[in-house]
């Protein structure tokens, strides 16, 4: 995998939340997570809080979660989290599981086809699967916090790399899949303690907290995520924020067309030094794989800004597009 646009802090000069982070999530995860979100530490630990305390703890079964993950993965269309999430399920010992998944076909057992056509819902306002979600209503905020966990996530890998989870995408042999997941055989059956990664979020501003997930850690950890957004936000002018907030209010799930058609017609009415920044943040939310060399070269060149603006920026993007799922789904879901 190749970071873009960033440099992230690197394993061996990481101290403080970043290197807490890293050293967390090689012991609970089986490797540093979400490496290019490390410039922006505190978003960095949130997004890792979310992870863990939603879809590796919990009661509901990790194969599950995993099921939800590739599947909202195919939704949106990203292919490192599809590659990535299909490799735990082998490591989980459901091999035809992980490869009706890989290749976006409908698994055979009926509970897990029911998953999948949920998960894959979720981005779409209005689905039909979306009201009788296919799980029981005390392990909703695992099932819920995962599908919006990956919606964020797939949005920072599409920007912010280059999607190819291994050189030369070798992850998409089979007998690669199968040999690249005896490395987290041991770490996906681990029992973790919920809760262990919320002192990393010490002194990090809470956002809005979801009712589905109240008084679990997963409802702390989403609290975090959108308190280290919003600073994404600041960098964006009070017209860019309105078209940002307005359009994705708008939005029906649909995968935009090309860039080139509905960005400009959008950003028509901006100045043109707000547009570089909105743009981006546009992107984020609604088209992720469409962001350029250009595009981030533009907004750097209109305002002095850091790594850790960029990655705040996109962020921002992202978490708009999961409030706006997240409405959708806690506004319509009736457990079971």
């Amino acid at each position: 995998m190749a970071i873009r646009y960033i440099s992230p802090v690197p394993r061996r000069t990481a101290s403080g939340r970043v290197a807490e982070v890293y050293a967390q999530s090689v012991a609970d995860f089986g490797q540093p997570a979400f490496m290019m979100l490390s410039p922006a530490p505190d978003l960095h630990a949130a997004a890792w809080a979310v992870l863990r305390e939603s879809s590796l703890t919990g009661s509901a079964p990790r194969v599950d979660k995993e099921v939800v993950s590739v599947a909202v993965s195919h939704a949106n269309r990203c292919r490192f989290c599809i590659d990535a999430h299909s490799i735990l399920i082998h490591a989980l010992g459901d091999h035809d599981l992980a490869e009706d998944l890989f290749h976006d076909r409908t698994p055979a057992e009926a509970g897990y086809a029911e998953l999948v056509a949920w998960a894959k819902a979720t981005r779409t306002p209005g689905a039909a699967q979306l009201p009788a979600p296919p799980f029981p209503a005390e392990l909703a905020a695992e099932y819920i916090g995962t599908a919006l966990l990956t919606h964020f996530i797939n949005r920072m890998f599409s920007t912010l790399t280059d999607e190819q989870l291994l050189p030369g995408n070798l992850q998409r042999s089979r007998s690669v899949r199968r040999v690249g997941a005896m490395a987290y055989t041991r770490v996906v059956h681990r029992e973790l303690n919920p809760g262990d990664s919320l002192p990393l979020l010490a002194g990090i501003p809470l956002g809005h907290s979801p009712a589905w997930a109240a008084g679990t850690p997963i409802a702390t950890a989403f609290a975090a995520l959108r308190g280290a957004a919003a600073a994404g936000g600041a960098l964006l002018s009070g017209p860019g924020l309105d078209l940002l907030r307005t359009t994705v209010a708008q939005w029906d799930g649909t995968h935009q067309p090309s860039p080139g058609t509905w960005l400009p017609q959008r950003l028509a009415g901006l100045p043109g030094a707000d547009r570089p920044a909105t743009a981006l943040a546009l992107l984020a939310a609604l088209a992720p794989h469409d962001i350029t060399d250009a595009d981030v070269t533009a907004w750097r060149a209109s305002a002095h800004v850091t790594d850790a603006d960029l990655v705040r920026l996109l962020a921002y993007g992202a978490v708009v597009a999961l409030d706006r799922i997240d409405e959708t789904i806690a506004g319509q879901a009736s457990t079971r």
